[in-house]
């Protein structure tokens, strides 16, 4: 196996595959949509195949690693390899892109292009989340931008260019800190310059060096996983963008952010992270209550959703700064979870728009009546994105609370205010979630005003929320299946802190 390229095959399929769909005979979309699902459900297999056979999860080092020297003159390598934190990511990329494609199929108009791009952020997510070289790292970063800026742009709502340059604008001013933490990282205190994540991960440098990259770095990453204030692009993009294109940005996305916060901050500069955690802890706390408070004064119902994942990154971000294992496990399965229900609850917001064609909450209502199924699956995805218990929520936002009780670095009335500022989050999480649905699907306004019959979900919806739903109860059920994975790395990377 270790001379088998299994990872650079994974990485390279889908925009390879992409390309050739240009060649495909245009004899409506049918070719097309099929094609693009079969790409990516063998590259779902092929992921699996991978992890199930040749991935250990009790090792923290490095597995399926892969080095080759790409451009000699300064030392760029296309190195990837998976650990405990990466894996994760990885498959819930493979699932959610994959149930994307099906969500796209009533896409009709340019719809080569459109697949085509779908394609290209997948392998561009994978990229990124297995990349072991840091300026592999920024290209897989980089990817990822111009395909989301072309899907909104092209097939989103009336404001759709406003949003995509809004996107393009944040997302391009925060890369360029990462390019220049890259750089600087790369070209640091040596004679040799060197990109390899293993190398300056067992370098020690100066605190105020690794003040001034931690800033750097994580201004790139709470653009991503938007931090307030730098968040501000994701309601319009998200109110704007097709819903496939907003499961990929509120299922992969967002957790980019997160995902780099864990692998650069973290892992390479542990001092600065001990020093910035107290700062991070009140940003996410406030950024909770924040975007909870917000989101219930929103009308429209995709920006409704947005403010609350918004809202569901501040448990992310609490995990990460309370720097213990229960925490930062906690921070890495809300990942996983926040990546199914943020995606499904876009996903029923789409598929609601299309079939009543109305967008603002206040002028819906009774949609139950018409639409049994929608209704029964956008009120399960409500209850898992406000913590029921059995839920994969609850699971995630219960460690994370644990991880920040058991934190032996901060003060115990640090402690109770932060937990109780998280506390009244928690409270306006349903507050926002259950007037969403009483707007929604309660009263009678659309049942008498339009004497026409919905159609209520086909079976093509059907099986794309029960798909979702099933990961979603089976990680609220057993948690295991997700923590196992990283529990290992996440020691590693603690084992960092523990100096003093």
């Amino acid at each position: 196996m270790n001379h088998f390229p299994c990872l650079t095959i994974i990485v390279v399929l889908p925009i390879f595959a992409g390309c050739l769909i240009f060649f495909l005979p245009h004899r409506g979309n049918r070719v097309i949509r099929w094609y693009t699902i079969c790409i990516s459900i063998l590259e779902l297999l092929l992921t699996t195949y991978a992890f199930c056979y040749h991935f250990q999860s009790d090792d923290p080092l490095i597995q399926l690693m892969e080095d080759y020297k790409w451009i000699h003159f300064f030392d760029f390598h296309w190195r990837l390899g998976i650990d405990g934190l990466s894996i994760g990511p990885i498959l819930l990329t493979g699932f959610i892109t994959t149930l994307a494609t099906l969500a796209a199929w009533p896409v009709t108009r340019d719809s080569r292009l459109f697949y085509f791009l779908m394609l290209a952020m997948y392998s561009g997510q994978i990229g990124l989340f297995s990349s072991r070289d840091l300026l592999l790292f920024f290209l897989m970063w980089e990817l990822e931008l111009i395909p989301v800026y072309l899907l909104v742009s092209m097939w989103g709502g009336k404001k759709r260019l406003y949003s995509a340059t809004k996107f393009i604008l944040y997302t391009a001013g925060g890369s360029v800190f990462l390019l220049m933490g890259v750089l600087g990282l790369g070209l640091y205190g040596s004679t040799e310059a060197t990109l390899n994540f293993e190398i300056l991960a067992n370098r020690s440098y100066p605190v105020n060096f690794e003040i001034i990259f931690y800033i750097g770095f994580f201004l790139a990453f709470a653009v991503k996983l938007p931090i307030i204030p730098l968040h501000t692009w994701l309601p319009d993009t998200h109110g704007e963008a097709h819903y496939s294109t907003c499961m990929l940005l509120a299922g992969i996305l967002l957790k980019m952010g997160a995902y780099g916060l864990v692998r650069i901050n973290m892992e390479l500069f542990p001092h600065a992270h001990s020093i910035f955690s107290p700062w991070l802890m009140i940003v996410g706390a406030m950024q909770i209550i924040y975007a909870a408070s917000t989101s219930l004064g929103q009308r429209n119902l995709k920006k409704r959703i947005a403010y609350s994942s918004v809202s569901h990154m501040g448990f992310i971000i609490i995990g990460i700064s309370s720097i213990t294992d229960m925490g930062l496990n906690g921070a890495l399965l809300q990942i996983i979870s926040h990546g199914f229900i943020g995606a499904a609850l876009f996903f029923l917001a789409g598929t609601t728009y299309d079939r009543i064609r109305l967008v603002y909450l206040d002028e819906m209502g009774g949609i139950a009546i018409p639409m049994p199924k929608i209704f029964t699956m956008f009120s399960s995805f409500s209850m898992a994105s406000f913590a029921l218990p059995g839920m994969s929520g609850f699971v995630a936002e219960l460690i994370v609370f644990f991880g920040l009780i058991t934190s032996p670095k901060y003060l115990l009335m640090t402690k109770l205010l932060i937990i109780f500022v998280m506390a009244i989050g928690m409270i306006l999480t349903p507050i926002y979630l259950l007037s969403m649905l009483r707007q929604m699907f309660y009263g009678y306004k659309i049942f008498n005003g339009l004497n026409s019959s919905f159609f209520d979900s086909g079976p093509r919806e059907l099986f794309l929320s029960i798909s979702i739903f099933l990961p979603v109860l089976g990680i609220g059920m057993y948690p295991d299946f997700v923590l196992s994975l990283s529990v290992e790395k996440v020691g590693v990377i603690l084992s960092n802190y523990f100096y003093r």
